[in-house]
């Protein structure tokens, strides 16, 4: 990791934390927005550092992105009122569960020694709580921006670890689930410009 990009990182993180620290889930929208604002470049910086080069770091990632999307789609699939972001999230959850399945397969061979998280860093678990916390008439577009973020952060997580060799069945399987991740990414980003311009 380079001087800048850990500066980026820490820079980033104690954000979080701060925006973390300073909003119990008090429903306030502005605050909301922040984390989830926050929460991006954190991700891709993680991403694009350690996740994409260490296994250490990939796995826990791989785990917690699978995890996070299947459920961020479940609360969309309640709440959600566009056609489109319903169906895009029915796809996310049916994509994301068979990539964790395939993950945990991969992982169990490739890394035996690294532990995949059973539950949600801080971060993502904010997201949700965010997700659930908006307005049902700004529900949409909080899941579709938190989603293109995600993606995002997937892409470049699974981009960065593809040619990993020192775990070839994680990268193969970041290779596989790339253009499922790029698809949604796509799908994601053309919602968001219909609901902006809405």
């Amino acid at each position: 990791m380079t001087m800048r990009h850990a500066s980026t990182f820490v820079a980033a993180a104690a954000a979080a934390a701060l925006l973390s620290a300073c909003s119990p889930r008090d429903g306030n929208e502005a605050v909301n927005k922040a984390q989830d604002a926050v929460s991006a470049p954190v991700g891709q910086t993680s991403a694009a550092t350690m996740g994409g080069n260490l296994v250490s770091a990939y796995v826990p990632a791989a785990a917690m992105g699978d995890m996070y999307e299947i459920q961020a789609a479940d609360i969309a699939l309640e709440r959600a009122s566009r056609a489109d972001v319903k169906a895009l999230a029915q796809m996310i959850k049916t994509d994301h569960t068979a990539a964790s399945a395939a993950f945990k397969t991969a992982a169990s061979t490739a890394a035996p020694n690294v532990t995949a998280p059973a539950e949600l860093d801080q971060r993502r678990k904010g997201l949700l709580d965010n997700l659930r916390d908006a307005g049902a008439a700004d529900f949409d577009k909080v899941y579709i921006d938190q989603q293109v973020a995600a993606h995002q952060e997937a892409v470049t997580l699974h981009r960065g670890f593809s040619d990993n060799a020192e775990a070839p069945a994680l990268a193969t399987h970041a290779r596989t689930v790339l253009p499922k991740i790029e698809a949604h990414l796509q799908k994601a980003e053309e919602i968001q410009k219909a609901i902006s311009g809405e």
